[in-house]
């Protein structure tokens, strides 16, 4: 299993060593277009694995050539965040970023599955669908996965108990209108609504939609990168070997939840040939609505890229 990951910034560089130390790949290639940065951590990366008892090898390059042949390729590059920036600041900035990435990558890796997680992703993921002309089985977003995490892990301190008792799904765009679904939330099977007063839990969904300018209005100057690492990890490992696994992803819908043409975050069945089913969960009007909402901001920012980049092709 060969691994590329474009972009040897935080995300990507501890997105790599993650990757190493689980096995989940036997060849990891890091990308980025600063000469030195990806040799320089890919070989720190490399020669941290005698000591861990693990055997991949991993090389840092500024050519997509070493690339070639990969089965999966991981989209990190971009500007992150600042104090103050929403994800959807980033759009015109990252946009020519990632077009370029999935253009070069998919050049050489053209049967590769595409993972996106530059910002704002929801629409970067739609970027990449739409450069490389690959069926939304093979190119999804690292989003649902991150906020569920994040929720859990909220709902576990708020309670007092472990994070592996607390199942959650949170949906829609990785935005202020992602939309965790409470009926869904239990603490080892037993209902959230049990432990907790609708004002909690509504205090915690509105800790995890501000999950990510959190941990940005503590860094300053970046943005999180340790449990978006785990998360795009969680997602390799599930193709890799083919588990079936049910994970919130940012996806193409044609029709689920009765939205098309946008990409947003749904639970999906991921295995080997990727994307193999995308569940439909029964949803209250409430939840349908919020959805909906989340998928119609989504959509308008798509609106702003299709605009930036009639305006770059007019130019």
């Amino acid at each position: 299993m060969k691994l590329t990951i474009i972009g040897a910034g935080n995300v990507g560089a501890t997105t790599a060593h993650i990757a190493a130390l689980t096995g989940v790949a036997r060849q990891i290639v890091l990308v980025d277009i600063v000469e030195g940065i990806p040799q320089g951590k890919a070989l720190d990366i490399y020669e941290s694995l005698p000591i861990m008892g693990r055997d991949c090898r991993v090389i840092g390059t500024n050519a997509y050539a070493e690339t070639a042949n990969s089965d999966i390729v991981v989209i990190t590059a971009g500007v992150p965040r600042k104090p103050g920036m929403s994800r959807d600041d980033l759009l015109t900035t990252n946009a020519g970023i990632v077009k370029t990435c999935a253009e070069q990558s998919f050049a050489h890796s053209p049967n590769a599955f595409y993972i996106v997680v530059s910002n704002p992703l929801d629409v970067m993921t739609y970027l990449t669908l739409k450069v490389t002309g690959l069926p939304r089985t093979r190119v999804v977003g690292m989003a649902g996965i991150l906020d569920t995490a994040r929720f859990r892990t909220f709902i576990a301190t708020e309670l007092g108990v472990s994070v592996e008792d607390v199942s959650a799904f949170v949906l829609g765009g990785h935005g202020d209108s992602m939309v965790p679904l409470v009926r869904y939330t239990t603490v080892a099977g037993v209902p959230i609504t049990q432990f907790l007063s609708p004002e909690r839990i509504e205090a915690l969904i509105q800790r995890t939609r501000d999950g990510g300018a959190e941990i940005v209005a503590y860094l300053k100057t970046g943005s999180a990168y340790y449990a978006p690492a785990a998360a795009v990890v969680q997602m390799i490992d599930a193709v890799v070997y083919d588990r079936k696994r049910i994970l919130p992803c940012a996806v193409a819908l044609e029709g689920e939840y009765g939205l098309s043409n946008v990409v947003c975050g749904v639970p999906v069945k991921l295995g080997r040939a990727g994307v193999e089913e995308i569940l439909e969960l029964e949803l209250s009007e409430e939840e349908r609505n919020a959805l909906h909402r989340s998928a119609a901001d989504v959509r308008r920012t798509i609106e702003r890229l299709e605009e930036l980049l009639h305006q770059k092709t007019a130019a």
